[in-house]
């Protein structure tokens, strides 16, 4: 089994593991040919994240080999990923090289990085940062499963859950003492084009070749816990395009676009579970 890259888009990497650190402490990375996965499967209010990130936005050099079809999968703890990608970071420490690899350290195995910079004598500087992982076996990977979900009753495009097919979208926060109401009209409605047998997509289609509704007004919603919501919205530094679905009081699925809208570079898709009204 071997793994190496140089991560090239430091920054952005760095600020997907940002965003997963505040849903949960560990989290699964897959890793094959073409794609990095991120997977949080286990946060305590149900939330979920599956993401598919093109390895060419991300990273050069690319070498993997493994027995499970040129796949590796991790499960590693997300503060000390993002800890060293900090580091990494040339927003931090002007590093101009980043080298990331499978290693062992005593005979443990590691996620190592090896962060090239100059320092301000001029001086080529080297430094090291290894992640503990635990490497997955294949019986485990297979296991792992994206939730299966109904077709979305309604979607749209930020802003960011009541919503309806005539571009309206209606936001309420609610406590024991006082309740909130946000609307906006005019909310465009995209429609997510089919990935296989994934629900994770970059395509785009008009919703007008979709299904139609008896009732465009008609509002869909689902209730959610206002936590649960706060922890999707810690991927803003990751992208400023979103697109929601409600799936009417079953779930809320937010896919938030990493990169520019003509060159995705992938996707990060958060389930969101309903709440029971009482």
């Amino acid at each position: 089994m071997r793994f190496r890259a140089t991560v090239q888009n430091v920054l952005t990497f760095y600020r997907l593991i940002q965003t997963v650190d505040k849903l949960q402490k560990k989290c699964i990375i897959k890793f094959s040919e073409t794609a990095m996965r991120i997977i949080c499967n286990n946060d305590e209010g149900g939330v979920q994240v599956w993401s598919k990130i093109r390895v060419d936005s991300l990273f050069t050099d690319y070498r993997i080999l493994s027995h499970s079809n040129n796949e590796i999968t991790l499960n590693l703890p997300t503060e000390a990923l993002s800890t060293a990608l900090r580091s990494a970071s040339a927003e931090h420490t002007g590093a101009n090289e980043v080298i990331m690899k499978l290693a062992k350290k005593n005979n443990l195995p590691v996620l190592s990085f090896e962060i090239f910079g100059t320092s301000h004598m001029g001086r080529r500087v080297k430094v090291a940062h290894d992640v503990r992982i635990e490497v997955m076996k294949p019986a485990d990977v297979a296991l792992l499963t994206e939730p299966r979900c109904p077709e979305p009753d309604v979607r749209w495009v930020d802003p960011q859950p009541k919503a309806n097919s005539s571009g309206c979208l209606r936001l309420s926060a609610s406590t024991e003492v006082v309740k909130a109401d946000i609307t906006w009209n005019n909310c465009l409605h995209p429609r997510i084009a089919a990935d296989g047998a994934s629900q994770t997509s970059t395509g785009l289609e008009d919703e007008e070749q979709g299904r139609e509704r008896s009732d465009p007004k008609q509002l869909f919603s689902v209730l959610v816990h206002t936590r649960s919501f706060l922890k999707f919205l810690n991927a803003h530094a990751v992208s400023k395009t979103t697109i929601a679905c409600i799936c009417q009081a079953h779930c809320l699925i937010l896919f938030v676009y990493i990169g520019d809208s003509a060159d995705v570079g992938g996707v990060l898709t958060f389930y969101i579970p309903s709440v029971l009204d009482n």
